[in-house]
C-alpha cells in the first residue's frame, strides 16, 4: 500500500483539473477520497492558472455540498511546456492524473517527467500512435525507475480491456486519422511475432451488417480499444502464457437514419481529414461537422444525466477436453458493461478507480514498472470489483 511522506504529501494530483474532464475527476476523487490508502486520500490539483483551478475547487465544493475542500486541497502550478514545473509537480504526488490533451502533442513531457521523478502516470488517452510510442520509447525507462504508466484509463478501453461528447475529443479523433500511416511504421519497430490464434480465425468485417443479438446496423469502430486489447492480449501471452483472444470492436448506430448519418460524417471526415485546410475546418466547426455530435462546450450536466451507455462482448471458445483444431467453437459467452454518461461520468470513474487500485494493490500490478495497458496492469487487481461499486456495472451470460 502506497504511503505518503513529508516529501511526497499526495497520493494523487490531477494535472489540468481545469479542463472540462479534469473537474470531474476532480469531483470523482472527491466522491472517492475515502477509498484511499488508510481510509483517506491526499490529493492536489495542477494546472497553469491558480485562478482557473481555485474556480474548479469552488465548483466542486458547491456541487458536492464539501465547503472543506477549499481549504484541504492544494493547487500546483505547473505548465507542460515548463519541465521544470512538471518535475516539481512529480515530486510531490505518488500517481499523477493526466487530464491534458490531445496527448499526441502534449502528453510525453508529462509521462517523461513522471517517470524522472517517481510518480506513477494514469490517463485517459484514446490515441493508438501515442499510447504504442510510449510504450516503445518508455517502457525500459519506466521499468528501471518502478514506476507504472497506464494509458487508456477511460470509459471504454478499461471495459473493453477488462471486459456527447467534448470539443478534445473530436480533435484527438482528427489528427489521429491525419496520422494513421505512421501508426503502422511504429509498429513495425516493436519487431513483434504475430500471436498464436487458437482455433478458427475471426474475419474483420469492414462493412456494414446487422447483429441480430442487439437489433441493429454495426460498423467498425475506430477508437483505440483494439489497440488497447491487442497490447493486452501480447503481455498476458508472452508474460503469464495465456492463449490470446482475438478481438474486433463494433459500434451498434442504430436504424437506417442513423446510418445514413453516420456514412456522410464519415465520409465528410475522411475526406476533410487529409488536408491542412480540412482539419482546420473540422476543429473550427466540430458541431456542423459532427452533427451536434462534438461541441466546443461539451454537454451540461442535465444532458450527461439523462445519458448512458452499454457495451455488449460476444466471445465463441472450446470447451474443456474439445481440440480446437477439430472443429468450430462449441461454447458462447456474453458479457455486458452498463454506466451512466460515458465521456465525462464514466471516465473519471475508471480513471480515479485505476489511480486507487494502484496506491491499494500494488502487489498485484506487473512485478515492475513499465508502459501498460489496463488489462495489462490491472489484470490481477480488484479494479472490475471496484468500478462495479461505482455504477461501471459488469455481468456475465454464458450459453
Amino acid at each position: 500500500m502506497a504511503t505518503v511522506t513529508s516529501t511526497r504529501p499526495y497520493h494523487i494530483i490531477i494535472f489540468g483539473a481545469s479542463g472540462f474532464t479534469g473537474q470531474f475527476v476532480v469531483e470523482e476523487v472527491a466522491r472517492s477520497a475515502f477509498e484511499g490508502p488508510s481510509g483517506s486520500l491526499k490529493w492536489a490539483l495542477a494546472g497553469r492558472s491558480r485562478q482557473r483551478l481555485e474556480g474548479v475547487l469552488n465548483q466542486a465544493a458547491e456541487t458536492l455540498r464539501k465547503p472543506e475542500l477549499r481549504t484541504e486541497v492544494e493547487i500546483i502550478v505547473a505548465d507542460v511546456s515548463q519541465a521544470d514545473s512538471l518535475a516539481i509537480m512529480c515530486q510531490q504526488g505518488l500517481v499523477v492524473l493526466n487530464c491534458v490533451g490531445p496527448y499526441r502533442f502534449y502528453g510525453e513531457p508529462v509521462v517523461k517527467a513522471c517517470i524522472e521523478n517517481g510518480a506513477h502516470c494514469v490517463d485517459i488517452c484514446g490515441e493508438p500512435q501515442f499510447l504504442e510510442r510510449m510504450q516503445l520509447e518508455y517502457h525500459s525507462r519506466a521499468m528501471d525507475s518502478g514506476v507504472y504508466v497506464i494509458g487508456s484509463c477511460g470509459f471504454d478501453s478499461i471495459p473493453a480491456d477488462m471486459g456527447c461528447a467534448h470539443d478534445g475529443t473530436w480533435q484527438s479523433a482528427i489528427y489521429g486519422f491525419a496520422d494513421s500511416g505512421s501508426l503502422r511504421k511504429l509498429r513495425k519497430k516493436f519487431g513483434h511475432q504475430p500471436l498464436p490464434v487458437v482455433g478458427a480465425t475471426v474475419k474483420k468485417r469492414y462493412d456494414v451488417q446487422t447483429v441480430c443479438e442487439i437489433d441493429q446496423y454495426a460498423i467498425p469502430f475506430m477508437g483505440s480499444d483494439p489497440s488497447v486489447v491487442r497490447r493486452s492480449q501480447r503481455f498476458l501471452y508472452e508474460g503469464h502464457q495465456e492463449l490470446p483472444v482475438q478481438y474486433s470492436a463494433y459500434v451498434g448506430v442504430g436504424g437506417v437514419w442513423s446510418l445514413i448519418k453516420m456514412f456522410c460524417g464519415g465520409l465528410l471526415f475522411w475526406f476533410l481529414g487529409k488536408f491542412g485546410l480540412g482539419r482546420k475546418l473540422l476543429i473550427t466547426f466540430p458541431e456542423f461537422f459532427s452533427f451536434g455530435v462534438f461541441t466546443k462546450a461539451g454537454p451540461s450536466r442535465k444532458q450527461m444525466e439523462g445519458t448512458s451507455f452499454s457495451l455488449t462482448f460476444f466471445g465463441e471458445g472450446y470447451a474443456e477436453g474439445l481440440d480446437p483444431s477439430q472443429g468450430r467453437p462449441n461454447a458462447r459467452i456474453c458479457t455486458q458493461i452498463h454506466g451512466a454518461e460515458p465521456g465525462y461520468v464514466a471516465t473519471p470513474v475508471a480513471m480515479v478507480q485505476a489511480a486507487i487500485t494502484v496506491l491499494n494493490e500494488p502487489q498485484f500490478l506487473p512485478i515492475k514498472g513499465g508502459v501498460y495497458s489496463p488489462g495489462a496492469a490491472f489484470a490481477r487487481t480488484t479494479l472490475i470489483d471496484r468500478l462495479n461499486r461505482h455504477g461501471l456495472v459488469f455481468s456475465v451470460k454464458r450459453f
